[in-house]
Order: structure tokens, then C-alpha cells, then sequence
């Protein structure tokens, strides 16, 4: 079974983070909602302190499911959003929630809001020939705060995701596409977006939007949960 740990009162809240992280990543946001929510945290399959799982999208999500209560919020940023969808089309959520997150985060013929190809096929390329440097430059792309970056850096550290973890991380980011299972979801959807993320980029707003999400647009790079104006 996938790490976690609970804490709380409240309606159930459950957090997946994003590629290469760890739930830790989420304390500052349990800290501030643990007196209205019961806050479920888990590290991903072969990060943090969860073991690998072999398998794509469908076997990751399926053991996170087995950890999300019924009638759950579900907050996936990143990567964590993604599954988040996908989870979203096969269990009942109370709400799901994006942060930083895209049905398609890989760009194509009929979808601009992404990243290009190559650009991960170049990170995965240098993810195998050295890990470390390729790792910290990912984390330099989520912020420009250095004191953050620092943060990221060493939390990564503290808890390295698995070098098959990272790479299956990276096959589900490269070929998942969930823009249709997205818009067939019928619970409540939000989705919190930063104007200064180079990942996810602001312009996918009007898309949700389209797609039935509320959305919330701040003042941020891609990691808009760290900002005091934060709001699930």
C-alpha cells in the first residue's frame, strides 16, 4: 500500500502531488486546513516513502483509490491533477480540484497549452545520464524564488523519488491525453491556475471554463498552493 497519513476534522480532503516530489511538499497547506478538513496525504507510487508499482496511469490510480474516502475533495497538482482526472471518471468525489494541472500537458496538433515534446524528451534524456542536475533544473522551472527552490531542492533530497518512479512519472505526463474524460466529469469542478507558470500556462483558462471547471486565476508560478492568497 501507497504511503499516507490523515489528520484532521472535517469533510475529507485528500492531496496528490506532482512528479519527483513528495506529499511533504503539501504541509504548509495541511497545516492551515486541518482544523476544517480531515486532510488525507500520499506519496505517489516510488516517491516519497511509497514503494515503485509497475504499470502506467490506470495502476497508479488504482491503488490511490484504494486510500480516498468516500464522497472525498480531490486536489492534484501537477502530475497529482492529472491522476486526479482520471480518478475522477471512476470513483464519487464531493469536488475535484486542479492545481497547476492539465487533462494534456504535452502540446499537439489541435492543443497549444502544453509543453512541447521535445522538451520532455530532452528532460528524459537527461534525467539518464544525470538524475541530479536534470532534477535541479526542474525544480528551478517551478518558482524563482530562491529560498523556495532551495526548499524543493531538499526536500527531493530527503525522500529521492525512484529512478523508475520518475520515468513512469514521465510516460504517464508524455502520452496521457484526458481532455474528453475531463469534460464528461459531472462532479463540481475548480481549477487554480498561476499567470507566471511556465508549465501549465495561464491561457488554458478560457478551456476550463468551457469545460464546466470554476477557475481562479493568481499571481504565481507553479506552485500557487505556497501563496498565502491560496484558497481551496
Amino acid at each position: 500500500m501507497l504511503w499516507h497519513s490523515t489528520i484532521g476534522n472535517g469533510p475529507n480532503l485528500v492531496l496528490l502531488h506532482g512528479w519527483a516530489f513528495n506529499s511533504d511538499i503539501f504541509l504548509e497547506l495541511v497545516n492551515r486546513y486541518k482544523k476544517d478538513y480531515r486532510v488525507t496525504i500520499i506519496d505517489l507510487p516510488g516517491h516519497g516513502r511509497s514503494k515503485d508499482l509497475d504499470g502506467g496511469i490506470e495502476n497508479w490510480c488504482n491503488e490511490i483509490i484504494k486510500l480516498i474516502p468516500e464522497k472525498s475533495i480531490l486536489l492534484g497538482w501537477s502530475l497529482g491533477g492529472l491522476l486526479s482526472i482520471y480518478i475522477a471518471n471512476k470513483i464519487k468525489l464531493r469536488e475535484l480540484i486542479l492545481v497547476a494541472a492539465s487533462p494534456c500537458l504535452v502540446n499537439n496538433d489541435n492543443w497549444s497549452f502544453g509543453i512541447k515534446g521535445e522538451v520532455f524528451n530532452q528532460f528524459s534524456d537527461n534525467l539518464k545520464i544525470d538524475s541530479t542536475k536534470a532534477l535541479k533544473r526542474f525544480v528551478s522551472l517551478q518558482t524563482k524564488n530562491k529560498s523556495q527552490i532551495k526548499e524543493l531542492h531538499k526536500s527531493i533530497q530527503q525522500y529521492p523519488a525512484s529512478q523508475s518512479a520518475l520515468n513512469n512519472g514521465l510516460d504517464i505526463i508524455v502520452n496521457s491525453d484526458l481532455r474528453q474524460l475531463y469534460r464528461d466529469i459531472t462532479t463540481p469542478k475548480k481549477c487554480i491556475l498561476g499567470n507566471l507558470d511556465t508549465l501549465v500556462p495561464a491561457k488554458i483558462q478560457d478551456w476550463f471554463e468551457d469545460a464546466g471547471a470554476e477557475t481562479d486565476l493568481l499571481n504565481t508560478g507553479h506552485l500557487p498552493f505556497l501563496e498565502d492568497n491560496f484558497k481551496i
